[in-house]
């Protein structure tokens, strides 16, 4: 026996003629494109994808936050590097790709908020809904009698003060023969999802486009120096995309002393530092110097700007004199710590003065001692017995080329290497308050002693100048992102605390007089705690019922 036509395992029916699918034209597809971009999925997906653009941006140097870095890099890997730069991989979060997923997960999320933002609206002005005719298909149902003498609309008014008074928005509904309130709650939870969109929102736009007009900057500072805050000023500054110079605000932070402490009981952590501080003295323009401290967890915020202390070390004073006794350089040269005992390497350019250019590679030993094979170390990351050793070089410098070199690299290619090395001429060395001869009748070196007086005694804590490393930075979007941040908070938990619920209660006359009064629910959502909501306001709103019980005569009493 063959199958109806219409049956689903039938043969398929050929198409009939004339069928045409509609075409969504220019406007149909721009549309389509809106609603797949303001989707859920799509916010969720572009999320994703910010997530892991980022990834970058942790594996290779920045350099808007480690331009030293980038160089390195390059340095390290001249390869790899040129196509990493084409891909803007040193720039990520400037870079186009990353913008574009920036502005499309921005775009997404404004075309969630406002429909939404517009429905919730009408929600919340709209009345409760019509009281469904049979509530025993709903959840925590429960059905009681109504104390005797109870009218069926004085059941409804008590029910409604209930409701209202447990935060119910609710409506009133009354026929001839029953009487019934429809409440609902938890408009919280969707107003606290808007919240929580609208201030990703915020912070998307804060992060964006308020951080262009922010800045960091970077500068090193021995004891005893001052720094200016003006854009010469800085050793390396990275500007916003924003940024005006002019909004500087005018004033000079002055390094009074710098002071760390080592641990010295515990042998098995012995020499390492338990805290670092320098005291500052800082002096806003046409006002009194203030004296303040830069911790390592304990930044310095003054006049727009918060300043962290990102590093130390020793700045020994290095002082050049040429045969004539004419003194052609003096200055506390940082070294940077290249150790936990802060084994620290150095570079002395001298360009002028002298009848050579003259570069100096030195290692300072805070506490100087011999290995086996009789190189220099440091065993211990305070001055107890300090020692500064140079190897020399003449040449040209490359410094009237007109390039820009680094402070803490001398090339030595061009150079000749006058001590150390495969010279068989020693490295010079010096410890404080000592001098030595420079090769070729150049001059002499010095290793100035800050504290002579002292160091006669054994003392040498104060014989060397320390210094130290201060980002300065300026965020004009802090106030906002901690606010969004709360916002966001807040909206978070109020969305996943605040449950949506709906709560009916009906009361029908019956034919003997009697008032049967019926109670239910309904979530919107997984609400576990729904009947036991729909419980309490039934027995809440009962025991409202026996205390206004109304008074009845005896008949006997008559």
């Amino acid at each position: 026996m063959s199958r109806p036509s219409d049956h689903y395992d039938s043969r398929p029916q050929a198409p009939q003629a004339g069928v045409v699918q509609p075409k969504l034209g220019l406007t149909g597809w721009l549309r389509w494109f809106w609603r797949q971009l303001t989707s859920m999925r799509t916010a969720l997906f572009l999320l994703l994808m910010l997530a892991i653009a980022s990834i970058p941006g942790s594996l290779v140097p920045q350099r808007t936050s480690d331009p030293n870095g980038v160089t390195q890099y390059f340095t390290d890997n001249p390869d790899l590097a040129p196509i990493l730069d084409k891909l803007q991989a040193f720039d990520v979060y400037t870079s186009a790709w990353f913008s574009s997923i920036y502005l499309l997960l921005f775009i997404s999320l404004i075309g969630c908020v406002i429909p939404r933002t517009k429905h919730h609206f009408q929600a919340l002005r709209a009345k409760p809904p019509t009281t469904p005719a049979r509530l025993g298909r709903l959840s925590g149902f429960t059905t009681q009698d109504a104390p005797a003498h109870t009218d069926a609309r004085d059941a409804i008014t008590h029910a409604r003060t209930v409701l209202k008074s447990s935060g119910y928005r609710v409506a009133r509904f009354d026929s001839d023969t029953e009487s019934s309130v429809s409440a609902e709650r938890g408009y919280l939870r969707e107003t606290g999802n808007l919240v929580f969109h609208a201030a990703l929102v915020g912070i998307l736009v804060t992060v964006g486009f308020g951080g262009g007009y922010g800045f960091s900057g970077q500068r090193v500072l021995v004891e005893g120096q001052t720094f200016v805050n003006t854009l010469l000023a800085y050793d390396s500054f990275n500007p916003g995309r924003f940024f005006d110079d002019s909004t500087l605000d005018p004033y000079t932070l002055s390094l009074d002393d710098f002071s760390v402490s080592y641990e010295q009981r515990n042998l098995q952590a012995y020499g390492q530092p338990i805290d670092f501080t320098a005291d500052v003295t800082v002096t806003p323009k046409g006002e009194a110097a203030e004296p303040s401290a830069v911790k390592v967890n304990g930044p310095l915020r003054t006049n727009g700007t918060s300043i962290y202390l990102l590093g130390n070390g020793y700045a020994p004073t290095i002082q050049v004199t040429a045969p004539d006794g004419t003194v052609v350089f003096s200055d506390s040269v940082p070294f940077l710590p290249q150790d936990a005992n802060l084994t620290s390497l150095g570079i002395v350019k001298v360009p002028d003065g002298l009848a050579e250019q003259l570069g100096m590679i030195g290692f300072f030993y805070p506490t100087q001692d011999k290995a086996a094979s009789g190189a220099n170390f440091s065993s211990y990351p305070d001055l107890e017995y300090p020692l500064l050793t140079l190897n020399v070089y003449t040449g040209d410098l490359g410094l009237n080329a007109g390039v820009p070199t680094s402070v803490y690299a001398l090339d030595t290619d061009t150079l000749t290497q006058q001590t150390g090395g495969k010279t068989d001429v020693a490295s010079i060395e010096l410890k404080p308050g000592e001098s030595a001869a420079l090769p070729g009748d150049l001059g002499t070196v010095s290793f100035v002693d800050n504290n002579p007086t002292a160091s006669a005694a054994g003392d040498f804590t104060q014989s060397v100048p320390r210094f130290a490393s201060f980002d300065i930075h300026h965020d004009p979007t802090q106030i906002w992102l901690i606010s969004f941040s709360l916002l966001v908070l807040f909206g978070l938990f109020t969305g996943l605390l605040v449950p949506r619920r709906r709560v009916w209660v009906k009361a029908t006359t019956r034919i003997d007089g009697t008032v049967h009064l019926e109670y239910a629910g309904l979530a919107r959502g997984d609400d576990p705690a729904l009947e036991a909501a729909v419980t309490t306001v039934a027995d809440r709103h009962l025991k409202l019922l026996k205390t206004h019980q109304p008074v009845v005569a005896h008949p006997e009493s008559i």
